[in-house]
């Protein structure tokens, strides 16, 4: 280590070659280095999204979703669990796989079993949509779609065909189908009385129509010398010619397809509505693939905006509705804001201290060029700049100082025994190398428990852990290369000054005499000090064990400060769902989202930007896969509503929203998600934070169980939006035929069934035939009987049915009501599964408490009623309480390998057992220091706060390691342990509180921040506060303690 040292100094442009480079090099990683709010999530998950047309979601559930599942497990491998959710006519199945599953491979497994299991499902199933999904995949632009002259399906149409195909070319962009509008289709509305008059049922006219609109080329025929190619109009290319269609002669004459139906542009009955500011508007969401930069998605796609609009029809408009890249552009600066802070108020308690501005120089030469090393080591590693390594590079900035403040300190004090500057830079690197290269050591090893973290903390802290790893280590290197470089130019003109007689009764300017006047007060501070420590010495054993003793009992104030996950951050979105009675009609769900946006815009005034109700589920299945929400239907919606202010207190609005929504709107349930970028993605995967699932067979029973539940539930304190996710109360009509009574007039179950398919949903699913447009874009032409034929009960019984075959004979059609009868019922409206098994979610969240207290309580009720569950059925509890919990336990394990890690590591660098000791005996109180720093900022433990408690360890043994090698250092020489335990203290207090003190400030600006990292900052100030003070009074009692050996007169040491 020394060559390197005596290299700096006598071939000195090497390093300063090295720092050139490393600012190139670092300059260009921040360049090229994606940026956003936190590193990419590599969780792997397949979505796989099944749809049938009217298929009910009990039948979804067992006839497709269920056998798919079974199928599923016997094939593909490595699948952690298995969700699945089945709606009105569409099933999605999720498949979550073990960390460091290859997608890819998960992907082909699971799409070749999709096309075997197709044989097996309903007649008419198309294979599956497949996708591999991400949690870092969240939405992060809305785009709003609009034109005054054009119908719903028109600007659908646009926004899916003209719109979406050009965006989607900007790189690590992913964008589902438009939300709000219609599906832009070409309907047959069918008249069920004209029908009847003409002795003709729907599936007739699906029929003919298949057999009149059919894709079939013929080819080519060579005439002469030409070749000619040969088209039929099989398929017709206007539309009018639809209403030409012949559908059956009677005698001589012959009946069309305009006879009793309307062919015409449209869409099928609207099941998905988007009202921005009261309107219908059709919005496209752009969502972030994976590894890609928020910020440069966001930008792409608002560069190709004006090409996009240039080419739309005259009228259009596209407006950006919601951009999360504002957010992480905060979030991003806020945190380079907080390191700029940290960096500048770190170099002035240094130049505090070491009262030389050439020395503070010199130290904080090293910050940046420490970051730029650990942003190149991040780029290497394939991590983006995101909160969480800023995050880590922040906190590392107090700590990158030590290196290099100790070297300094070091050359200072040889320079003061009238050493050459030369000399006593070699000198002063030798005698620091191992207590700073162990105490480098043990703050990089105290990192190395995040990376053995699993689930969503781990992806976030493994980062951060790296960049502080990373900046450590370009730190140490620093100090000995760049370090003695730049003291031995920059030193010697102050070395010549100091040792000038004439400088001594020079005159000193305003910062001299502060200079003086502060070293006058540390003075008297040490000697105080010094008195104390003798004091405290003298009665050793009585003190430390009164230290620990009030170290320990500090830590009992976790208890009561409550535990989080992630601390909520102030933002400027509130995410809310809103479900009406089931079973109420889109039109009417529209009108309770119009009445309640008006009472929010009262309850909040001033304070709503804009509120946007996406009511029903989308029309397109991908969408619900790709961005989860808890709407089961027509009765669902969910509002995002944009505050003014982007540090609003989201808790009180909330709770002001709650109150005055439920009162307004009896019946109706409103819950609340998380709105911000941040919640989003650690929540992924759970609308809430608290999830009881009732998983069983019997659907029923569990059912009157789950209701049970979530009512004792609702009466725990600090608990809120506690709703059963599947309801079990869909109004259904039940068509049942009676099958021998139908048989002798000529009609089986399936004549019945497929023209109420015809009717009721389209001829879609089961016999698709196309129209190519003018555009050249294929549209589905659906026969289908409008909704205003069918208004009443009476229109559907008097509904025609025959075998389908054109009724040849001419005979009087059957009605439906004459073969079946209707009954009204209740049946699922959505039916979940997890890992095979059907299951009720109880979601709730806590709401002014932590979630730690809410889920014991939970978890309370859970023990309390699980001897009353249905026969056959078990209830767990999941959700981010469990994940926290589980986290905790990682994180404490991970706190106390770091401990053993350090001590062995201290160990092998003193050759004792004892020393070590000494060393970690400060520890206790740093835990004590984080308790009360909670405690008093009621800040309530959380993964951040307890990773800040792993940093304290590390930071705590680096200055207790300084004070107890010197102690070493001076016993070998006169062999008292107590005078050296007192000159250990006297000596280091000065390196011991610059070191600290640098730390504790260049946290504050990260703790009075609000980001996720804000409890970090605080724990390791509160840890190091108290660790100092460990470090300089218990650390020498502790070594005067242990290795006092009691003299052989017969007055032995009280102690």
């Amino acid at each position: 280590m020394n060559a390197i040292v005596v290299t700096a100094l006598k071939r000195p442009y090497t390093f300063v070659v090295l720092s050139i480079m490393i600012l190139i090099f670092g300059v260009r990683a921040i360049v090229s280095t994606p940026t956003d709010v936190f590193p990419s999530i590599k969780i792997p998950i397949v979505a796989v999204i099944w749809s049938y047309t009217g298929l009910m979601p009990e039948d979804m559930s067992g006839r497709i979703v269920y056998y798919y599942e079974r199928s599923l497990t016997a094939t593909v491998s490595n699948i952690e669990h298995i969700e699945s959710s089945s709606y009105y006519g569409r099933g999605i199945v999720k498949v979550f796989f073990q960390p460091g599953t290859n997608t890819a491979v998960a992907q082909t497994q699971i799409t070749s079993v999709s096309q075997t299991v197709i044989k097996q499902l309903p007649n008419g199933s198309t294979p599956p949509l497949i996708l591999a999904m991400d949690a870092s995949s969240v939405p992060v632009l809305t785009l709003q779609v609009n034109n005054p002259s054009m119908s719903g399906s028109e600007i659908y149409n646009m926004a899916s065909n003209l719109i979406r195909p050009e965006l989607i070319s900007v790189p690590g962009a992913a964008i589902p189908n438009p939300y709000g509008g219609l599906a832009p289709d070409i309907m047959v509305d069918i008249d069920p009385i004209k029908l009847l008059a003409h002795r003709l049922s729907p599936e007739d006219v699906a029929t003919a129509l298949n057999l009149q609109n059919i894709v079939l080329p013929a080819g080519d025929q060579r005439i002469g010398q030409l070749d000619w190619m040969v088209k039929t109009n099989s398929t017709p290319l206007d539309l009018e010619v639809f209403n030409k269609m012949p559908i059956k002669q009677v005698g001589n004459s012959v009946i069309y397809l305009r006879d009793v139906a309307w062919v015409h542009r449209g869409g099928p009955p609207q099941i998905n509505a988007v009202l921005v500011k009261g309107q219908q508007a059709v919005l496209i969401v752009v969502l972030k693939s994976g590894d890609a930069s928020t910020l440069s998605v966001v930008s792409g796609i608002k560069k190709l905006l004006p090409q996009v609009e240039a080419t739309l029809p005259a009228g259009t408009t596209v407006n950006v509705l919601t951009d999360a890249s504002s957010f992480v552009k905060e979030s991003v600066v806020d945190v380079v804001r907080e390191m700029i802070t940290a960096a500048i108020l770190t170099s002035l308690t240094v130049l505090l201290f070491l009262g030389s501005w050439r020395s503070t120089i010199i130290v904080a030469t090293s910050i940046p060029l420490a970051m730029l090393c650990s942003i190149i080591g991040l780029s290497i590693a394939g991590q983006s700049i995101n909160v969480m390594t800023l995050g880590g590079l922040a906190l590392a900035v107090g700590i990158l100082v030590d290196d290099a403040t100790v070297m300094i300190e070091n050359i200072d004090a040889h320079l003061e025994t009238g050493k050459e500057l030369e000399d006593a830079i070699i000198d002063a690197a030798n005698q620091i190398v191992i207590p700073t290269f162990v105490s480098t050591t043990c703050i990089c090893i105290v990192w190395l428990p995040l990376f053995e973290l699993t689930g969503i903390s781990g992806w976030l802290f493994m980062p951060m852990a790296e960049a502080i790893i990373f900046a450590m280590i370009a730190s140490f290197i620093l100090s000995r290369t760049l370090v003695p470089t730049m003291a031995n130019w920059m030193l010697a003109a102050q070395v010549r000054m100091h040792r000038d007689p004439e400088w001594h009764h020079r005159k000193p300017g305003i910062f001299g005499r502060f200079q003086r006047g502060f070293e006058a007060r540390f003075s008297s501070f040490r000697e105080h000090y010094k008195v104390i420590l003798e004091t405290l010495i003298a009665i050793r054993g009585r003190f430390v064990m009164l230290f620990l003793l009030a170290a320990v009992s500090s830590m009992a104030l976790l208890l009561f400060i409550g535990q989080d996950f992630f601390p909520e951050i102030k933002s400027g979105t509130l995410q809310m769902h809103m479900r009406a009675p089931i079973g109420t009609r889109l039109e009417e769900t529209g009108k309770i989202a119009g009445l309640a946006e008006r009472k929010i815009r009262s309850l909040l005034p001033g304070q709503v930007v804009n509120i946007v109700n996406n009511c029903g589920l989308p029309f397109s299945q991908l969408n619900q896969a790709m961005i989860p929400s808890p709407t089961v239907g027509s009765q669902d919606c969910d509002i995002t509503i944009q505050l003014r202010n982007s540090e609003s207190p989201i808790p009180e609005y909330r709770r002001r929203l709650r109150k005055g929504l439920t009162n307004d709107f009896p019946g109706t349930v409103f819950t609340f998600q998380p709105g911000d970028l941040t919640a989003k993605i650690l929540n992924f995967g759970l609308p809430s934070p608290i999830d009881v699932q009732i998983v069983g067979r019997d659907l029923s029973e569990n059912f009157k169980f789950a209701t049970q539940i979530a009512q004792k539930l609702r009466h725990i304190p600090g608990i809120a939006d506690v709703s059963i996710q599947e309801p079990m109360t869909q109004p259904t009509i039940l068509v049942n035929n009676r099958r021998s009574f139908a048989l002798g007039t000529g009609i089986t179950e399936r004549d019945v069934a497929l023209n109420a398919l015809v009717t009721l949903s389209g001829s879609g699913q089961v016999g698709q035939t196309y129209y190519l447009n003018a555009q050249g874009t294929s549209q589905l032409i659906d026969v289908q009987t409008p909704a205003n034929y069918l208004q009443t009960m009476n229109d559907l019984e008097i509904l025609p049915i025959d075998k389908g075959d054109g009724n040849p004979t001419n005979q009087t059609p059957q009605l439906l009501g004459g073969l079946s009868a209707l009954v009204q019922t209740g049946t699922p409206a959505e039916v979940a599964h997890y890992n095979i098994m059907p299951v009720f979610d109880i979601y709730a969240a806590p709401e002014d408490m932590d979630l730690g207290t809410v889920s014991r309580a939970v978890n309370r009720i859970v023990e309390e009623e699980r001897k009353l569950l249905p026969h056959g059925s078990t209830m767990v509890v999941r959700g981010q309480a469990v994940t926290m919990n589980d986290a905790y336990v990682q994180l404490a394990g991970g706190l106390a390998l770091s401990i053993v890690l350090v001590y062995l590591i201290i160990v092998v660098n003193f050759q004792s057992w004892l020393d070590p000791f000494v060393i970690i005996s400060a520890l206790p109180g740093a835990l004590g220091g984080i308790s009360w720093s909670l405690f008093l900022t009621h800040t309530s433990m959380s993964v951040p706060a307890l990773t800040g408690a792993i940093m304290c360890m590390g930071t705590a043994t680096a200055n207790a390691i300084l004070v107890v090698a010197f102690a070493r250092e001076r016993m070998d020489e006169h062999g008292d342990a107590i005078l050296a335990a007192l000159e250990a203290g006297y000596e280091r207090i000065r390196p011991v509180m610059m070191t600290a003190l640098a730390m504790i400030i260049g946290m504050i600006p990260m703790s009075i921040s609000n980001s996720d990292n804000a409890p970090l900052g605080k724990a390791v100030i509160g840890g190091l506060l108290v660790a100092t003070v460990a470090t300089l009074l218990f650390v020498p009692c502790v070594f005067a303690l242990i290795h006092y050996k009691r003299p052989a007169g017969p007055e032995g040491d009280r102690a």
